[in-house]
């Protein structure tokens, strides 16, 4: 439910994106309405920027319903057993809200000549939240219980990030759509969208080569108060398995929070020649640095700063250690910067193997939006400020 649930929510918006993308702009161009607008003094840039504000708004309103719908069906739970039975709770509330929603469409449109749909999909959004609400606060047997007792954070999180990957989709629609029709802006699309969830293995897999040899298991330091950021301290760590390759003392130790070897901790180190057991080559004042094995076990290793290494922190418990710097494929890499990483955004896998999703990386993604949002739209003004629309 959780996997099916989430990947409805972004096919079917970002479907929805290129549609109305293409609906507000190019066809627009082609129905010479934009000139009305920009012979105005109203510049390209924010005749662009203000067709994204449109569009992203529907886009949420139809992504804060379809998450409602998919936040009261994880309530509901699925049926997968005869004995199974219907919770009517959800079935009430969410009912109640639909019907509402529903006749106050028909009532406006009848009465007032509103729009339909639109009144509806406003109307829904609210009652939806006031549904999903109660769900929370009633138990099945119709007891009153604790909000957070069925609340979700976790899966709350998730599809905040499903909302900000919508977010760089419809930028890319927006973007496609000031010189495309809507077949071509829908293929875009598409192709973004795929492209980014196998950016990972298209792109990501040859950027950085590196291989772990093992993962901590244990961190000790041998003093307290120790950063391993000056000669002479030292840490004992320890693998959970036997490294594939011989280690010896004085051979270097890099370490790194990821397996692909992104973002090591330790900077790259020439060959370590001397003997980290001794204080003369510990201590060395001749502008040599290391991080390097001073003692070597079956599953237990010491490790020495030699020279003031400049370490960036202590290793920690589930770092990936490597025995060498991290070689990078900037062409692999600059194309796997460019194209959005769909697959980042796309946090389920984390949820059903038990891993919390730490608000940091949310923020993290945030920004990681925002920048390709602010990239794509360049491109929309860019691509914009040249078209003819007479």
């Amino acid at each position: 439910l959780l996997d099916m649930g989430l990947a409805t929510v972004l096919v079917c918006a970002t479907t929805l994106a290129a549609f109305i993308a293409t609906a507000v702009l190019s066809e627009e161009i082609e129905n010479k309405t934009v000139l009305t607008v920009v012979s105005k003094p109203v510049g390209r840039p924010l005749f662009v920027i203000a067709k994204y504000a449109g569009v992203m708004g529907a886009i949420l309103l139809a992504v804060f319903v379809m998450l409602l719908f998919f936040f009261i069906a994880i309530r509901h739970g699925v049926m997968s057993t005869a004995r199974d039975r219907v919770d009517l709770v959800v079935v009430l509330f969410t009912g109640l809200s639909v019907i509402i929603s529903v006749g106050l469409g028909i009532w406006g449109n009848y009465f007032y000549g509103w729009v339909f749909s639109s009144t509806a999909s406003f109307t829904l959004a609210p009652t939806l939240l006031v549904a999903w609400i109660a769900t929370l606060g009633i138990s099945e047997e119709w007891a009153l219980q604790p909000l957070t007792t069925d609340f979700k954070p976790q899966i709350l999180l998730a599809s905040l990030c499903v909302a900000m990957a919508m977010m760089v989709l419809t930028s890319v629609a927006l973007a496609a759509s000031t010189r495309l029709g809507q077949v071509m802006t829908i293929v875009v699309c598409a192709g973004v969208f795929l492209a980014g969830l196998l950016s990972n293995h298209l792109l990501g897999h040859y950027a950085f080569d590196n291989d772990p040899v093992a993962r901590l298991t244990e961190v000790t330091p041998l003093e307290a108060g120790i950063t391993l950021r000056k000669a002479g301290e030292k840490v004992k760590v320890t693998f959970d398995q036997p490294a594939p390759r011989m280690i010896h003392v004085g051979d270097a130790f890099y370490f790194g929070p990821d397996p692909s070897g992104i973002s090591l901790v330790v900077p790259h180190q020439r060959t370590f020649e001397g003997d980290p057991t001794l204080s003369k080559d510990v201590y060395r004042t001749d502008g040599v640095k290391a991080l390097v094995y001073s003692e070597v076990g079956r599953g237990e290793h010491t490790i020495v700063n030699i020279g003031d290494m400049p370490v960036a922190r202590l290793p920690r418990e589930g770092d990936f250690v490597f025995v060498r710097p991290t070689r990078v494929n900037w062409i692999a890499r600059t194309a796997w910067s460019v194209v959005p990483n769909i697959q980042a955004f796309w946090l389920v896998d984390a949820i059903t193997q038990g891993h919390g999703i730490p608000p940091r990386y949310i923020g993290l993604m945030a920004l990681y939006s925002v920048f390709h949002v602010t990239a794509f739209m360049s491109l929309a003004v860019a691509l914009f400020q040249r078209r003819d629309v007479g």
